[in-house]
């Protein structure tokens, strides 16, 4: 399957499990079937507009969420500042914060 198959499916699981949502509840919230799910998650399927717009309204978020920074992203594979987005983006809010605290910290620890 396409690259944006895979990452759209990752985001996907990513926000479910931040919400604390199994495949099932999240096919029941959506409307979708949970076979469908796990086949978007794993990216074996291309997700059809309809069933983002679900599955983004049982996740509570946007859908420009799920699509955030993703051109380009198949082309340049050392793209670091981007991989960094997915890791941090794949976090809880609060984990997020954790994330930037360190980050702050270690840039003031290099430049002493």
């Amino acid at each position: 399957m396409s690259e944006i198959a895979k990452i759209i499916g990752q985001r996907i699981r990513n926000y479910r499990t931040q919400k604390g949502f199994s495949q099932e509840k999240l096919a029941e919230l959506s409307g979708c079937h949970p076979t469908y799910i796990g086949q978007l998650e794993r990216g074996e399927k291309n997700a059809t507009l309809e069933s983002v717009e679900r599955i983004s309204s049982a996740l509570d978020i946007p859908q420009s969420t799920l699509f955030e920074k993703i051109e380009g992203i198949g082309s340049e594979s050392d793209n670091i500042p981007l991989k960094c987005y997915e890791l941090i983006a794949s976090k809880s809010k609060a984990q997020q914060e954790q994330i930037y605290k360190i980050l702050l910290e270690m840039d003031v620890y290099k430049n002493k």
